[in-house]
């Protein structure tokens, strides 16, 4: 059992302990509020203890923070104070900017939801140096299936992969997709961007950070091809994957239900960090 593990979301360790570890969330959007309600129902029973926000944040945070049954904190300083043995990251990209190196540097564990931010080289660079003050940075697998493949098969060589997103009308809006098409007239699957990776994190932060974790596990931001569709007759999100190399070639698609809170992430996403976080506690015992 790590020094970690010891720590709970209850009274310090010198004095009497609950057996729940303390877990934070940066964030309190559609996919913080929904690990906040499906985590305690898992077999391990942990849940979230606190949340930071951005510091102009109002009263409604603090209410929602109230409902859920955790800490509100608006200064990241202040969460590592509480001392939580994880956090995780639910925020967007600037939270990955702003808050995780800080995390990092204390040697708090984190899990970044948001991993089109590691498109940007600098910030990867960044996040690498802060890990060395003790803090294990952890990727969560998104809404995405075949890392293990394109893991696997990269260590013999992987020379091409090409990710495919499809989504319907409806989940690119509020993105750059909106002035590629006119998503309320299409009457068919319409691609409205093609290019690397790394282009796809940074211009659709909310939409393809799935693009990011393909890259990482594969040949890299520059190297991976993206193609995003918007499909009037899709009923959920679509994420397919190729890969080819010197083991072969492999093709996984996945039809993934979208969160009922946004329509934007896939429910599939969530249900990856629930495991990102419950791993983290497995591998502490172990």
């Amino acid at each position: 059992m790590t020094d970690a593990s010891l720590r709970t979301d209850g009274p310090r360790p010198d004095g009497p302990r609950p057996d729940r570890p303390r877990i934070a969330v940066i964030g309190l959007g559609a996919m913080a509020r929904s690990i906040a309600g499906s985590l305690p129902r898992g077999p391990e029973g942990l849940r979230l203890g606190a949340a930071l926000v951005r510091p102009g944040s109002g009263p409604e945070a603090e209410a929602e923070a109230a409902r859920l049954g955790m800490t509100l904190f608006r200064d990241v300083a202040a969460l590592i104070g509480w001392g939580p043995d994880l956090a995780v990251e639910c925020a967007g990209h600037g939270a990955v900017r702003d808050a995780v190196p800080a995390l990092l540097e204390a040697g708090v564990p984190t899990v970044v939801v948001s991993i089109g931010a590691l498109g940007d080289a600098g910030l990867r660079a960044r996040l690498e140096a802060a890990a060395a003050g003790g803090g294990r940075l952890t990727v969560a697998s998104g809404a995405i299936g075949g890392l293990d493949i394109l893991r696997t098969g990269g260590r013999a060589g992987l020379s091409r992969v090409v990710y495919r997103g499809v989504k319907p009308p409806a989940a690119w809006k509020g993105s750059p997709a909106e002035a590629a098409v006119d998503l309320d007239a299409l009457t068919e699957p319409t691609v409205f961007f093609e290019g690397t990776a790394a282009e796809a994190s940074a211009r659709y932060p909310k939409n393809a950070n799935v693009t990011a974790a393909v890259a990482l596990a594969g040949i890299g931001f520059e190297a991976t091809r993206v193609s995003l569709v918007a499909d009037p007759a899709a009923t959920g999100n679509r994420h397919e994957v190729e890969g080819e190399g010197a083991f072969g070639s492999f093709r996984v698609a996945l039809e993934n239900a979208a969160l009922p809170d946004n329509p934007r992430t896939s429910w599939l996403a969530a249900l990856s960090v629930e495991e990102a976080i419950a791993s983290h506690f497995r591998s502490a015992r172990y």
